[in-house]
């Protein structure tokens, strides 16, 4: 089974179920040849157990889990989720002022050139959206 399998465990295992079902089906080997029945069911279990890992996806080892984050990494990725989501729910005005200001980190004149409106509107659009913001997150559990 050794030169069958290529690995030891696997080939115990083959080995192994062939006396188990010569033990449960006695009335199979009467009559037969014992040796060539427990070599056609040993090698039956073989082509069976090759035929069942192809036909279902590879198995991992413990390098996956190696590559997944940590779980401050988890949360900080799943609070990053729901805060585009509170984002996304603000409207179009707000979220652009928002934008600009806090995460492409421009000045209140810069924003107004971006986005074409007075430094002022700037100014106010950012005071409404962060209260705007803020509602959101705490709808979401994640404001105090």
């Amino acid at each position: 089974m050794l030169r069958l399998t290529g690995d030891p465990g696997r080939a115990e295992d083959v080995v192994q179920e062939t006396l188990l079902r010569a033990w449960r089906h006695p009335d199979a080997l009467a009559g037969r040849p014992v040796r060539a029945w427990l070599f056609t069911v040993a090698r039956n279990l073989v082509v069976d157990q090759h035929r069942a890992r192809r036909s279902r996806p590879p198995e991992t080892g413990d390098e996956a889990l190696a590559v997944l984050p940590a779980d401050d990494e988890l949360e900080r990725a799943v609070e990053s989720w729901a805060v585009a989501d509170a984002l996304a729910a603000l409207r179009p005005e707000h979220r652009d002022v928002l934008m600009e200001v806090y995460y492409r980190g421009r000045s209140v004149k810069e924003a107004a050139q971006a986005l074409g409106i007075p430094a002022g509107t700037v100014k106010s659009r950012t005071y409404y959206a962060l209260r705007a913001l803020k509602l959101a997150l705490e709808e979401r559990g994640l404001a105090p």
